[in-house]
């Protein structure tokens, strides 16, 4: 793979399908044989139709999920979610600088980077330095715009109608 050109891709707005664009495009590079790694943040059931989707037909994908996935308000994060964000992210980073995968997600690091989980100096570092051939995808909200400029492809999914304010609740299938 090292004559292909890999971008940088963000997914981030505050509507909803961000992982769900991410995991279209696994789903489309699985179909060219691609190897494809996915880190999540504050995601851990494993459990969600995606996680068992991936272990049922996808293979050629490996997911680490977070240990810590409890909400909280920014700002009340302790010592231990941060420890948990830097294990994921280390592996994330990992698994991009060893360039054996094609297609690396970083699913909820624009949010962990928002709430100070990570620093943005880091990512941009990681991003740096990432193999040519390698193609990354950064999702969630708020994207910081250092991240914005240093990506080669930015999409902004916005919320126009959602169902849970005609008090239609989550969904398996729908969203997770």
């Amino acid at each position: 793979m090292a004559s292909r050109q890999g971008i940088v891709m963000v997914y981030t707005g505050n509507g909803k399908g961000k992982t769900t664009s991410a995991l279209g495009l696994a789903l489309r590079a699985s179909g060219h044989g691609e190897k494809i790694f996915m880190v999540q943040f504050r995601k851990s059931d494993p459990t969600y139709g995606e996680i068992q989707g991936i272990r049922k037909f996808l293979p050629n994908m490996t997911v680490v999920q977070s240990e810590r996935s409890q909400l909280r308000k920014i700002g009340d994060f302790d010592q231990e979610d941060l420890a948990d964000a830097a294990n994921i992210f280390a592996q994330g980073r990992e698994a991009l600088l060893a360039g054996e995968y094609d297609l690396v997600i970083f699913d909820e690091i624009n949010f962990a980077l928002y709430c100070q989980l990570l620093q943005v100096e880091d990512v941009l570092a990681m991003l740096r330095e990432r193999p040519a051939h390698v193609n990354v995808v950064l999702t969630g909200r708020y994207a910081h715009d250092a991240i914005i400029d240093a990506a080669d492809l930015v999409s902004e999914i916005k919320e126009i109608k959602h169902h849970y304010a005609a008090g239609i609740k989550a969904q398996p299938g729908v969203e997770y």
